[in-house]
Formats: C-alpha cells, sequence, structure tokens
C-alpha cells in the first residue's frame, strides 16, 4: 500500500503565438507552430515564469486538458478532495492510476510508460524513492517556493517535501488501555500490538522501529534500541506479526497499530459510530517524516504537471491536506500569514518534545542496521 514509504504521475499543447523569453538578453522566440514544440516549451520551464506566468500556465494546462496521477489513495491525506478541488478549479481530467501503490511502484510505471500518453505526469514519493530517481525528475519552483524550509527542498525545486507527519500509536480505545511505547510490553497488550509491514521492505514499519528506538533512549544514529524492544514484545506474547488493514482494525484484529498520525487519525474518522480508534504522538519520541513532489521529465502533460504543483502548494492545496490530518510543509508560513485553517492544525494530534527527522545518511545505517538485525530479532 502507498502508505509504506520505502513503499510510498507523466505532453500535448501549449498555444500561444508569441512566447516572450525570460532573460531580457533572450532572442526573441519562435511562433510555436507544433505540439511538440508547444510540449518542449512547458517541459523546460522551471517556474510558470517560464510559460508566461500563471495565466499561461493555466491556459497551456486547460489545452493538454488532462492531469496523469499514480499512487494516490483517496483517503490518504485527503487526497481525494485535492483532486477534487483541482479539477473544479481548472477543469481538468484527473486520471488516477494504482492508488494503493508503492513509491517503487510509480518509478517502475514511468520507466515502462516512458513515452505512452497514459504515462505520470507526476510523483508523490516516499524520500528514500525520491533521492535515489531525481535523473527522472523535471526542475521546477512553485510561485510558494520560498515558503518552503530549505531542508525540504531541492535548490532547484527537482524534488519538494510536501506533507508529512509523526509515527504514531493508533489503537482502539475500547479494547486497549491509552498507550505509551514502554506499556505495550504489558499483559493489557498481548497479541494486539501489529507494525505496518516488514521494516526492512515498508517505510511506515521501518519509521515504527525508529520512534520505539527514540521513546527507549536511542537516536536517530542508533536504532539498536528499537529492534530490542520489538524483540521484547514478542517475547512476551504483544507482537501481533500481521500487516495492518482498515478490514483488519475494523475487525478488532489489530487492535494497536504502529503507523503515520494522519494515518491513524483518518481511521479514527472512517469508523466514526463504529469504534473509538485514537491516536497518540508518543511523547520525546516524536518522528517526523515527508513524502515529496516531483514532475517526471517525460510528462505526457508537462504544463498539467506544473499547474498541478501550484496547486498542491497554493493555500488551498496546502489546508486540504491539513483537513487530512496531513502536517503541510508550509504549515510555518501560513500560521504566520494567518492563512493557515486552525482549527483543522488545532485537531493534529499533540506531539511533545523536538520532532527527528533522519538524514539521508541516518536513513541509510538505519535500513543497513534493520537488515542485519530484524529477522534474526523477529524472525
Amino acid at each position: 500500500m502507498k502508505r509504506r514509504m520505502a513503499r510510498r504521475s507523466a505532453v500535448a499543447a501549449l498555444a500561444a503565438l508569441t512566447l516572450i523569453a525570460v532573460a531580457a538578453c533572450s532572442p526573441p522566440t519562435k511562433s510555436a507552430g507544433s505540439g511538440s514544440t508547444q510540449a518542449a516549451v512547458a517541459a523546460s520551464a522551471t517556474s510558470a515564469a517560464g510559460l508566461g506566468g500563471m495565466a499561461a500556465l493555466v491556459d497551456a494546462a486547460k489545452k493538454e486538458g488532462a492531469l496523469n496521477v499514480i499512487a494516490l489513495p483517496p483517503d490518504r491525506a485527503n487526497y481525494g478532495q485535492v483532486i477534487r478541488g483541482f479539477q473544479a478549479m481548472y477543469g481538468l481530467a484527473v486520471n488516477s492510476a494504482q492508488p494503493d501503490a508503492s513509491s517503487a511502484d510509480e518509478i517502475t510505471a514511468a520507466k515502462n510508460l516512458k513515452g505512452q500518453a497514459k504515462a505520470p505526469d507526476v510523483f508523490d514519493l516516499g524520500a528514500p524513492v525520491a533521492d535515489a530517481n531525481t535523473a527522472m525528475f523535471a526542475p521546477y519552483k512553485v510561485a510558494t517556493f520560498t515558503d518552503i524550509p530549505a531542508p525540504l527542498k531541492d535548490a532547484n525545486g527537482l524534488k519538494v517535501s510536501d506533507y508529512g507527519g509523526y509515527m504514531s500509536i493508533g489503537y482502539d480505545a475500547g479494547a486497549v488501555p491509552a498507550p505509551k511505547t514502554a506499556d505495550l510490553l504489558k499483559p493489557a497488550y498481548k497479541g494486539k500490538v501489529a507494525l505496518n509491514g516488514d521494516p526492512t521492505k515498508a517505510g511506515s514499519a521501518f519509521s515504527g522501529v525508529v520512534m520505539a528506538a527514540l521513546s527507549q533512549g536511542g537516536s536517530a544514529n542508533d536504532i539498536s534500541k528499537g529492534v530490542d524492544f520489538f524483540k521484547a514484545l514478542k517475547t512476551a506474547g504483544n507482537f501481533l506479526p500481521v500487516d495492518p488493514t482498515p478490514a483488519t482494525i475494523e475487525s478488532g484484529q489489530t487492535p494497536v497499530v504502529f503507523d503515520w498520525d494522519y494515518l491513524n487519525v483518518a481511521q479514527g474518522k472512517k469508523l466514526t459510530g463504529k469504534m473509538n480508534w485514537k491516536t497518540v504522538v508518543p511523547a520525546g519520541a516524536v518522528l517526523g517524516g515527508y513524502y515529496v513532489q516531483a514532475i517526471s521529465k517525460d510528462a505526457p502533460h508537462p504544463a498539467a504537471a506544473r499547474l498541478w504543483e501550484e496547486y498542491l502548494y497554493s493555500d488551498e492545496g496546502q489546508n486540504l491536506w491539513l483537513k487530512g490530518a496531513a502536517r503541510p510543509v508550509r504549515a510555518a508560513a501560513m500560521v504566520t500569514a494567518g492563512t493557515i485553517d486552525k482549527a483543522a492544525y488545532a485537531a493534529l494530534p499533540k506531539a511533545v518534545g523536538t520532532p527527528v527527522f533522519l538524514t539521508k545518511e541516518q536513513n541509510d545505517k538505519a535500513n543497513a542496521y534493520l537488515t542485519s538485525h530484524w529477522i534474526q530479532a523477529i524472525g
């Protein structure tokens, strides 16, 4: 499923009789006489200014008429409403493929469909997959680019963090006591604690182990205490080797789940009236993670791809993610500007402590440790 980060979209016509060069010293641009010429102009634009401004970008995208996205489950981070909002604002058809695909699947699809009209225009990726595939991306800076913290974006806009959250514990409040991480070793949680996947393969599970490490005195540089914790869970009979899904949660099979807070919160909303599913971010063990946006350099709808990014990083797009309990990357700037959805922002799960974000080096080191030690610890 897309919620796993190891896990966790691809050029028709730009109609303008004359394109004005961005640089004053540039020679006049030739009149666009063919679809391929028009597509090349859109595909090379690194900002809306490169297309003559936002109005020209909107016009070009509308002439393309469609956008191809991939691996965007409508119930994750409120993506269903995000897509509908984009369609309503610009009148473009959004072709959504493989909504439950992984980040790796997105890259595979782009490679297999290269040159075809149904290839993905844009990507929504886990950071490790994005880092490994930058050669497939086109640089682009949205209008709000300066609002995005420097550590969360490529300086040229090749890949940019979009929304994220904190690792959390979701639980059925009618079946188990409200947990702190260490509490999960108690008899009340026997056979009830599930990790979202195999941490050597799935990003959510990987982050669950890292969060456990932080809660047990470990660090981003040493996750061994997280592996030790899950080994102790298994020894106590509390670890449940079942991959949780909405169905297993609703049925009561997996009453405690390590997952991102926005996914656990969304699960709770869906279960309103059926189950009291709550979400807690362990105090002092706040592990953050962001997904990454990128435009395919081979996008069949390059103007629509760029307009999609503008929408996602606008106040409207960021607030729609926020309504899905995801933490938008522009949140701090929007709070300062007074444009954030205050009610949705206040409703996010409370986090006590300084958030930890793994660097690429720390992520690689942790992955290597898990590869060597997880099977021996859990079997």
